[in-house]
Order: C-alpha cells, then structure tokens, then sequence
C-alpha cells in the first residue's frame, strides 16, 4: 500500500496576484486555472519537474483571512529543493522576494529562509 501527499492548500487574498508571484517570482507552472462559481477558481500550481502541487485557495471568511501569510504561527511552512541554488537565489531576487536572513552552509546543504507573497516563510535548500 503506497501513499503521498500530492497537493497542498495555502490561502491566498486574490487568485490573480496569487498566480503572478507563483510562476513569475518562484518559477512555478500554472498547471490548472478553472473556474468553480461567480467567487471561486480551482487554481493549482507546481515547481517544474513535478512533485507536489498547491492548491491557491482565497480566504472567503474572516477567520480564513487572519491566516493568511501565518498559517504556521511564524514557523517555515514549505521547504523547496534545488539542484542549483545560486541560480535559483538569483531568480528570487530578481523578482524582489523577501529573504529572512542570509544563505548559509548547513549539515544538509545550502539553506536560506524566504517569504511569499503573503509572509509565509520558506526554506530554499540545495541538499548536499
């Protein structure tokens, strides 16, 4: 018996401006954009090469909206892998993402903490 986790929600404010930081700002392909009801959108996205996708989720309750940008109380909420991560550093700043703090060597490889869009915090590693 196999399982995987194979998608994640994150809540976003607006599906568009969503969409532009993931594939722009990230590099993530856009893999579905469908449209649900008059406010909702089923919007999935993914780094290349595959694994697990997320789902862009936008808040539709107050209580949904105070998380947004905190849905881990302050903690890394994703961890991200590359096979280059200068390269990959360099695209983020490019697109002005917010880094917390700077890369550093680690035991198990090359490591810095960036935010998305919203504040959740990432972690960029190139494993060793």
């Amino acid at each position: 018996m196999n399982q995987q986790i194979v998608q994640i929600m994150i809540l976003i404010r607006d599906y568009d401006e969503a969409i532009e930081f993931y594939t722009k700002a990230l590099g993530f392909e856009l893999l579905e954009d469908t449209k649900r009801s008059e406010t909702k959108r089923w919007v999935r996205v993914a780094p290349p090469g595959g694994g697990c996708s997320m789902l862009l989720a936008k808040a539709t309750t107050p209580e949904q909206e105070a998380c947004i940008g905190n849905q881990t109380g302050g903690r890394v909420l994703l961890f991200i892998h590359t096979d280059d991560f200068d390269a990959y550093y360099a695209h983020l700043q490019s697109h002005s993402v917010k880094f917390v703090g700077e890369p550093r060597d680690e035991d198990f490889g090359k490591v810095v903490v960036f935010e998305d869009l919203y504040g959740n915090k990432w972690d960029l590693i190139e494993p060793k």
